[in-house]
């Protein structure tokens, strides 16, 4: 049984014993969705205008590195550029919705499948990126898988300038206006894996990759 069929068969058990219908009602889904819309939202902090601006400061404040191109056939020698300064190999996979970009002419090798555990390059797209974080949001789907970002020891977020929100609430409003329900994984990325349990010292790569990249696409 795969993960999705799980989940469902997971919350339709508890939906018979609620003696509930194992589909969610048109009602239920009203209901929800009032309740969203009436929920007021508490105070969020100054983050200033230029929310390109503050998302960068905070992405390198959370250890990512950050470039900048100005269109989406810029995007495949913005990698190449980036690999080539940490000297990695040109080779990565990548999620299925970026297999219409120019990789051969950029030198980078791309398979477009889920990691294996060799792959030391993931590259991804992202939903959207919240300026008050510097994180990305990445909904899971058949052809943007969530290990793309978790695996590969280097991760590269590709997100478009015009889809950095403010804060979370604002993101969370624009999947659910532009998907409706939210799909099986929703991940909030802030830099690289890290943790402190040792002896209190950060160690960067712990749980997932220990270098994240973002490329801003200022006219995506």
């Amino acid at each position: 049984m795969d993960t999705s069929a799980a989940r469902k068969a997971i919350f339709s058990r508890i939906r018979q014993a609620q003696n509930r219908p194992v589909e969610p009602t048109q009602a239920e889904r009203d209901a929800v969705r009032d309740y969203l819309a009436a929920h007021s939202q508490g105070p969020r902090p100054a983050i200033g205008s230029d929310l390109i601006e503050r998302f960068k400061q905070q992405a390198l404040r959370m250890s990512d590195t950050v470039d900048e191109v100005n269109s989406l056939n810029e995007v495949p020698a913005a990698v190449a550029r980036y690999l080539d300064s940490i000297g990695v190999a040109k080779q990565a996979i990548a999620w299925k919705t970026l297999d219409g970009f120019a990789w051969g002419e950029a030198g980078v090798q791309v398979e477009f499948r889920a990691p294996r555990n060799e792959d030391l390059v993931g590259i991804t797209g992202a939903f959207c990126a919240v300026a008050e974080t510097g994180s990305l949001m990445v909904l899971s789907g058949p052809d943007t898988y969530s290990s793309a970002s978790l695996l590969p020891e280097t991760h590269i977020a590709i997100v478009a300038a015009s889809r950095i929100v403010g804060a979370m609430e604002d993101a969370f409003a624009l999947a659910r206006n532009e998907h409706g329900e939210l799909p099986r994984a929703v991940n909030f990325i802030s830099g690289p894996s890290r943790t402190g349990d040792i002896e209190q010292t950060i160690v960067l790569g712990a749980h997932g990759p220990y270098r994240v990249h973002v490329i801003v696409v200022s006219a995506a």
